[in-house]
């Protein structure tokens, strides 16, 4: 191995620590904020400041995971680094992979204009559905697209494969189940014509246990070495 691609091997491994750091935090403060919000703890206020901060989390580790995969082994390369400059960005649409954290960035971003959009008082209903649920809803979609193409892109298959002694395997697992329940605690969040939501104590615990999810899968990411 020259000195260039173990160059990129050691920004690899620190980027990926950066990503599984990222998700940690990010998820555990998401937890803290629907436990909060459960709790009725700090008004609305309070939550929903510690959901913008793990949002922030959440999208630095889903930039992260993009750089990881432009600057990681390429399809054909037998398990070489890509030699030359390390790369911010670089359309690859032909890999799985890449679509697979492109569209999880993209979902983190998108769930985070639903966090900003909470912090406008006097929403009516209607309003908050279209500037806080929808954006919510289509994130939350987002993370499970994601997860459904980066366990297509680990198996080879379109349907779910059983591989429980790859560590990999169990990340993606678990994070598949955290968008499941991130989208069921989004579909509870919806608010009806009367200001009520669907269901309060699905929504907050819905995101507590997805975002623990996430949470786990970004400890077990730490153990990975690209």
């Amino acid at each position: 191995m020259g000195r260039t691609d173990r160059d990129t091997l050691a920004r690899l491994r620190r980027i990926n620590a950066v990503a599984a750091t990222a998700f940690v935090v990010g998820g555990s403060l998401f937890a803290i904020g629907a436990a909060l919000a459960q709790g009725d703890v700090g008004g609305p206020l309070l939550p929903a400041s510690v959901f913008l901060a793990g949002g922030v989390f959440f999208s630095t580790g889903g930039y992260a995971s993009v750089l990881q995969v432009i600057n990681g082994p390429r399809e054909g390369s037998e398990g070489r680094f890509v030699a030359g400059r390390w790369r911010w960005w670089a359309p690859q649409w032909q890999r799985l992979e890449w679509l697979a954290a492109v569209v999880l960035f993209v979902g983190t971003v998108v769930f985070a204009i639903s966090l900003v959009d909470s912090f406008i008082a006097e929403l009516t209903p209607r309003q908050a559905d279209r500037l806080i649920w929808s954006p919510n809803m289509i994130g939350c979609a987002l993370f499970l697209v994601s997860g459904h193409l980066s366990m297509v892109e680990l198996s080879g298959r379109w349907y779910p494969c059983w591989r429980p002694r790859e560590l990999g395997w169990w990340i993606v697992v678990i994070n598949q189940l955290g968008s499941i329940l991130f989208v069921v605690s989004a579909v509870a969040s919806f608010v009806h014509t009367d200001g009520d939501l669907i269901s309060v104590g699905i929504a907050n615990w819905g995101t507590l246990t997805g975002a623990l999810c996430f949470a786990i899968a970004g400890v077990l990411q730490e153990f990975e070495r690209p």
